[in-house]
């Protein structure tokens, strides 16, 4: 369920926000980058994306996770988005490949072409879409900073290094983001982002079954709470089909602050996820943000977060390209 602010709590927020970005102009990056040149562009992609969720609502988690994944292989530039023949680019690798949603992507493209070709950037796209699947999923809308161009390479081994795995701990996850240019802030707020979506059995397994690694099929990950770890046995059938779960049982379809009192109760679906209570910072978000009275300083922080992500590593000016296709350079 969304978030019902009083009036005043919204207007606080709404100049919390003004100010903030209006500070934020990194290297060619500013809010309101094509008004001029595109003027409909964020009507014409907000557009798409309702339509696509009044259909499809499983994209959401998708759709919102493709903007992590593209921001952390090369900066923010698209670059998720190309083909390679030989099957080596970003999108072949394996953390990539439950990725969906590029079809959305390309009709947001498609639809841009028509009224004004040329100009507005994939990875532009995917910054806008990011925000409209949390906007119709229940959560805060912010002002996107645009004017990124797209990059002209993808890398397999690139993302496979730079994405972190279901199975990192908080010094791994804290390295990584700092890497990044991200606070240890950033980190847990923006793993909140699984309070939608699905996953496979697969990407968390290793927790259900002879985690100890001595043969013992029947011991699980000691940080799990145990009802958890049943309920998931029964979904997630050893060795059988790669199956899907809720990250956020019960509430997966809606972006709110959920995903906080699982993850308190040790009921965090990846290891990554339960390594938030192994630090002294992010265990304080965690206890916190798990009473639903803070889910709206939960939405306040998500929305910083997203801006603060989507300046890793931008091309602007005259770097990189404004692809006619999102799947392939021009």
């Amino acid at each position: 369920m969304a978030f019902n602010y009083p009036k005043t709590h919204l207007f606080h927020f709404a100049l919390f926000l003004v100010l903030i970005l209006r500070s934020a102009n990194v290297e060619g990056l500013n809010v309101g980058f094509y008004a001029n040149s595109c003027p409909l562009v964020e009507s014409i992609t907000s557009n798409v994306v309702k339509q696509t969720l009044s259909v499809a609502p499983s994209l959401s988690g998708p759709l919102l996770r493709m903007f992590f994944h593209d921001c952390f292989v090369r900066g923010c530039d698209a670059s998720v988005l190309l083909d390679s023949p030989t099957n080596q680019a970003e999108k072949d690798s394996i953390p990539n490949q439950t990725l969906r949603g590029y079809e959305i992507i390309d009709r947001v493209k498609s639809a841009l072409e028509m009224h004004c070709p040329g100009v507005v950037s994939c990875a532009d796209i995917i910054a806008l879409v990011s925000r409209d699947v949390v906007v119709q999923t229940g959560g805060v809308s912010w002002k996107v900073e645009t004017g990124r161009r797209d990059g002209r390479v993808s890398v397999l081994n690139e993302a496979l290094s730079e994405l972190p795995p279901p199975f990192f701990n908080i010094t791994s996850l804290k390295s990584l983001f700092q890497r990044k240019g991200l606070s240890v802030k950033d980190l847990v707020v923006l793993s909140g982002a699984h309070t939608i979506g699905i996953s496979q059995c697969a990407a968390f397994t290793n927790r259900l079954y002879n985690f100890s690694g001595t043969g013992d099929i029947n011991s699980f990950d000691p940080t799990m709470d145990p009802n958890y770890v049943a309920a998931l046995r029964k979904k997630c059938i050893r060795n059988g089909p790669n199956v899907f779960v809720e990250m956020d049982p019960g509430s997966s379809k809606v972006f709110d602050g959920h995903y906080y009192e699982l993850v308190s109760k040790r009921r965090g679906l990846f290891q990554s996820d339960a390594a938030l209570l192994d630090n002294a910072e992010t265990r304080n978000y965690v206890e916190t943000h798990k009473i639903s009275g803070n889910q709206g300083n939960f939405f306040k922080d998500f929305a910083v977060s997203m801006v603060n992500m989507g300046r890793i590593g931008v091309l602007t000016g005259n770097a990189g390209e404004i692809r006619k296709v999102c799947s392939r350079i021009n």
